[in-house]
């Protein structure tokens, strides 16, 4: 299921390892919500400025770290969860590893879940980026009696890994020597990639030349065709040669006649199964471990035939929340503003006509009071997706 990346040129600097004047490059990418900024923090501590990225509203945290005399420079990328760019965050990752090229990239995994969070690892193997894995949170994996065989899943990655915490800080000594390391030896660590049967890769390959041919030697083939099967808007739109749009379109064609699915479908399925068959001898975890509430919580809330049923019950009760508990304040700010046209339009003898008093009480505190009357509205509904998206329940729904 896996093979080195002997046809698809990794991604390396030219940059010597490091000098006085020009640090080790070392992006930290990750899903969100993985500790990564966590990790950022104790890492560089109050060596670090943010800005902008350019041309984008992104946030760019850049700081600084020594390690045995190797001065490091931390880039914390935008949180992601896949180097497919359909957001300006992921566009903004993908392209600072393709384009500005650091010497280490470090993938922040949340140990916790794991087989999700190697998602990202396995495109970013594929890529060729030099790459060391950081399994974060593993005082949270201790406590729950989960243990990994790092030897053997750092075989089946091609890449170094290290247990870290960001709440505790154990590990990050070993991590940044794990780095220092991954840069001074780039050449000897082989990523490794997923096959995705024969068919995918046949047109892999195909593709793979009629880009050569087009003058994407730049890139690695290999990534770059699976990323235009995967359908990356981002690519496709950079990509427009004639032949390649041509021949993208006859791979895509072929690959759904003879497998009865779309290549970004099949492609994601062999990912997982890669990941799944990389942990299945690698993660012990304790049989109370295996099936936690979040677990149970899934078995429901993405089931089949109940998963459906319940969004719309609990869309129905957001409809019913938004418009039953904002009753009240609504009736009390249109009693509020009323009262207030009452009081100002009694500065004028009745039936007197003043465009002063149509302006105050028709105007201004009749026009205001009814964009303020939809407030309730807007906070109960703004409440209830912030509930549903805090506790889980809209990505289990997306699923």
């Amino acid at each position: 299921m896996i093979r080195d990346v002997k046809h698809c040129p990794p991604i390396e600097s030219d940059r010597p390892l490091a000098t006085s004047t020009q640090p080790l490059v070392v992006a930290l990418a990750g899903n969100p919500n993985s500790g990564k900024t966590t990790l950022f923090n104790r890492l560089t501590g109050a060596r670090q400025h943010v800005g902008n990225y350019p041309g984008v509203t992104v946030e760019r945290k850049e700081g600084a770290c020594h390690r045995g005399g190797v001065p490091l420079k931390i880039v914390d990328l935008p949180g992601t969860y896949s180097l497919t760019a359909f957001s300006v965050e992921e566009k903004v990752a993908r392209n600072f590893i393709v384009e500005d090229r650091p010497d280490v990239v470090v993938d922040i995994i949340d140990a916790t879940n794991l087989e999700r969070n190697l998602y990202l690892a396995v495109q970013l193997l594929e890529l060729g980026a030099p790459l060391v894995l950081a399994f974060n949170l593993c005082d949270a994996t201790q406590q729950s009696g989960i243990q990994f065989d790092l030897t053997k899943l750092s075989a089946s990655f091609g890449a170094p890994i290290v247990q870290t915490s960001g709440k505790t800080g154990d590990g990050l000594d070993v991590l940044l020597g794990a780095v220092v390391e991954r840069a001074r030896h780039r050449q000897e660590w082989s990523g490794k990639t997923v096959n995705y049967g024969p068919v995918v890769e046949r047109e892999i390959a195909s593709l793979g030349a009629v880009l050569a041919a087009a003058g994407a030697g730049q890139e690695a083939l290999r990534w770059l065709a699976i990323k235009l099967l995967e359908n990356d808007p981002d690519l496709i739109a950079r990509y427009t040669h004639p032949p390649v749009v041509e021949a993208l379109a006859q791979s895509r064609a072929r690959i759904e006649r003879e497998t009865g699915e779309e290549a970004s479908s099949l492609i994601a399925g062999a990912r997982y199964a890669f990941i799944a068959a990389a942990c299945q001898d690698t993660v012990q975890a304790p049989a109370a471990a295996r099936r936690t509430m979040s677990d149970r919580i899934d078995a429901v809330a993405t089931h089949r035939f109940f998963g459906l049923p319940l969004f719309l019950g609990v869309m129905y009760l957001v409809f019913q929340l938004t418009f039953t508990a904002s009753a009240a304040p609504m009736d009390w700010i249109e009693g509020c503003f009323g009262w207030l046209g009452g009081v100002v339009g009694a500065w004028w003898p009745e039936g007197a006509e003043s465009p002063l008093k149509s302006l105050l009480t028709d105007g201004l505190i009749a026009g205001v009071g009814g964009v303020l009357v939809f407030m309730p509205n807007i906070l109960c509904l703004f409440l209830a997706i912030a509930i549903l998206e805090d506790s889980g329940y809209m990505a289990r729904a997306a699923f």
